[in-house]
């Protein structure tokens, strides 16, 4: 059945076809206002599924009080914790040329009314009030605001906290009244309070969560970082912290990595973090002596155990007793040794050569090797039972070639260090040879670099260390660059530039000074730094 019959509530926007809302209403016992209040508190519950932010459903949802209310203007108003200020969040209706922040001002007094009652406020016609009040009369009359016009404001709150105000202005009518709004108003008032309060949870959460991780990354970063370690990649914060993680602990220790990465670094850091740290720590490097001796080395001899052997001597498991022992190239023992070396590692005892008597040993054993185990292992050449009792707890150290960042660090600490071995003063090290050191892939990693450093130290002589100084490795070209052979006049450009640049900075982008270091009127310098678009902002102080 259909009607014509309109709604007899004020602003109501169900539509007309259906059942006469006359039956409805007598059937029911529903008015029409309860379903269209129901309607829209649906709404907003379905807004709240879709989205917790609040900038995405306090627009939709004053939109939807002006169709339902006719609200001529609506907003959300939150308190700032800190301040108590109140920040405008959203606003509808506002008229063109008026600056929401002018409104805010006008309403202002009545928030705090709300804030301090917690309950609604009603001013029943704003523009008495306004005028009463002294208000700007521009703001009034931009507005449009007559007679008939009131305020309501409605506290967002949980419990007695007010986080918030939500304001409507609307056309006053004698007959309606204003209970059933503030009813409604108040119900979406609690919802908003409570989505702003989970919103609000949520992001302190992830703030702290945030601040947890940083505070974590720079502790790693820096309260983790070994002594002598040099650092600050992400692969060296990640070694740090497996070094944290397991110092104080008995596990044996796996350190696997190129030559020349720090694995000894590492089995030092391990040491001199661990509760063990003042008892002994011995060092055996297993591919320094051949197989027939490393077996007398590792566990000792006794008196005539074999030819030469005239006194008895402990091996380096006794001498480690209590401490720790670090067997570096663990990939190079025999596997005669392996086997005296697996039984250590479970059963905390040996033998030493020629003798029949049992000792124990309580011994800490970090090992580290460059070989890959698992390939041996395929090969035959490693046993597998060894493999898993060492790599209990690996740690990888990371080549330097996937540590870009942490050349310089490096680079820089080295030129201190032998610097200051030699007696003289930290140097500088030129853009040229900085770039050198960058491209270059690093197969020698670390230990290559150090002995890069040392030799320019030795040749730079106090002055800063330039490109020639560097070994001929790290200038030598690609097979793609070796095509374009460069002319005498680019090589000289070359080096003229980085001359030019390297007193820029030592003199922070003064002109007059570095032209007058090298020889030149100030024009000509102008000249050259024109010619090599050099940017004189790069070096000059802040």
């Amino acid at each position: 059945m259909k009607t014509d019959t309109p709604c007899r509530e004020p602003g109501c926007s169900l539509s007309r076809e259906g059942p006469p809302l006359e039956l409805l209403d007598k059937v029911t016992g529903v008015s029409c206002r309860s379903v269209q209040e129901l309607s829209l508190l649906f709404a907003v519950s379905q807004m709240l599924e879709r989205s917790f932010d609040l900038t995405e459903i306090v627009r939709p949802l004053l939109r939807r009080l002006q169709d339902f209310m006719g609200l001529g203007r609506g907003t959300i108003t939150i308190i700032n914790r800190d301040t108590g200020d109140f920040l405008l969040s959203e606003a509808v209706g506002m008229p063109r040329g008026l600056r929401p922040s002018a409104y805010l001002e006008l309403i202002t007094p009545q928030l705090k009314r709300t804030v301090d009652k917690r309950e609604p406020v009603i001013v029943a016609d704003l523009v008495h009030w306004a005028e009463e009040f002294d208000a700007d009369p521009d703001v009034i009359a931009k507005l449009g605001l007559d007679h008939s016009v009131s305020l309501l404001c409605v506290p967002l709150k949980i419990e007695d906290t007010v986080s918030g105000i939500l304001s409507i202005e609307r056309q006053r009518d004698t007959q309606i009244g204003w209970e059933a709004d503030l009813r409604l108003l108040s119900m979406i008032a609690s919802i908003i309070a409570q989505a702003a309060r989970v919103r609000q949870d949520a992001a302190e959460q992830i703030q702290s969560l945030r601040e947890e991780n940083d505070r974590l990354q720079e502790r790693i970063a820096q309260d983790f970082r070994p002594r002598e370690m040099i650092g600050t990649s992400a692969d060296m914060r990640t070694v740090y912290y497996h070094i944290e993680q397991v110092a104080n602990s008995i596990t044996t220790v796996l350190i696997r990595g190129e030559s020349g990465t720090g694995k000894e670094l590492v089995a030092k850091a391990i040491f001199e973090n661990c509760d063990r740290k003042n008892k002994p720590f011995v060092k055996f490097n297993c591919a320094a002596l051949p197989d027939s001796i490393i077996e007398s080395e590792l566990f000792g001899h006794e008196k005539g155990a074999f030819t030469g052997a005239l006194a008895m001597r402990k091996g380096r498991f006794e001498v480690a007793d209590g401490g720790t022992i670090f067997l570096d190239e663990i990939g190079d023992i025999s596997p005669s040794t392996q086997i005296k070396l697996l039984r250590v590692l479970q059963e905390r005892e040996f033998e030493r050569v020629g003798s029949q008597k049992t000792l124990k040993t309580d011994v800490r054993v970090v090992a580290a090797t460059s070989r890959d185990l698992e390939k041996m292992m395929e090969e035959g050449t490693f046993r597998e039972d060894l493999y898993y009792r060492l790599n209990v707890f690996p740690i990888y150290m990371p080549p330097l070639r996937v540590r870009k960042c942490d050349i310089l660090l490096l680079a820089d600490h080295f030129i201190e260090k032998y610097t200051r071995r030699q007696g003289g003063k930290p140097v500088r090290i030129s853009s040229a040879a900085i770039d050198l050191l960058m491209a270059y892939h690093w197969p020698g990693n670390v230990r290559e670099l150090e002995n890069c450093i040392e030799r320019a130290v030795l040749l730079a002589k106090g002055q800063s260390i330039k490109a020639h100084h560097l070994p001929p490795t790290l200038q030598m070209k690609t097979a793609r660059e070796s095509k374009d052979t460069p002319t005498l006049e680019d090589a000289i450009q070359a080096l003229e530039r980085e001359m030019i640049v390297d007193v820029l900075k030592e003199t922070s982008s003064n002109m007059a000074e570095a032209a007058r270091r090298l020889g030149l009127t100030e024009r000509k310098m102008g000249l050259r730094v024109k010619k090599y678009d050099i940017d004189l902002g790069r070096f000059a102080k802040a």
